[in-house]
């Protein structure tokens, strides 16, 4: 029997929201353990004197390269080169989930500024 069809489709999809948070903190305790000295928002806790364009850009491609080696983590273990799947499925995780929050905050930009339009002058 399949478990994420188990029971009705309001509790398959909390099944399933409970378990995407638990590889979140999996991750995030995977990787502090990798790196004792970084912290779980890795790249987004210093704001350099440069503005916010310069911001926006590191942290667009923070993304890009996250999720670059989820690809190339995938392509070898397609390959045969990679043997741990976890390894490989935590790259893909954490390159969906740093896709899903720099659409989150496109969104929020988008609306900031479709406010502003809106604003009288």
């Amino acid at each position: 029997m399949n478990p994420v069809n188990s029971g009705s489709g309001a509790a398959g999809v909390r099944d399933i929201i409970a378990m995407r948070q638990q590889i979140i903190e999996q991750s995030q305790v995977l990787q502090q353990l990798k790196d004792p000295k970084v912290e779980a928002s890795e790249g987004f806790t210093a704001v350099s004197n440069g503005g916010f364009a310069e911001n926006l850009t590191a942290a667009l491609e923070k993304v890009s390269e996250t999720q670059a080696n989820a690809q190339a983590l995938t392509e070898g273990y397609e390959k045969g080169e990679v043997t741990d799947i976890a390894k490989v499925m935590l790259a893909r995780q954490e390159a969906g989930l740093a896709f899903e929050a720099t659409l989150q905050v496109r969104n929020k930009l988008l609306s900031a500024y479709q406010d502003i339009m809106r604003m009288g002058v």
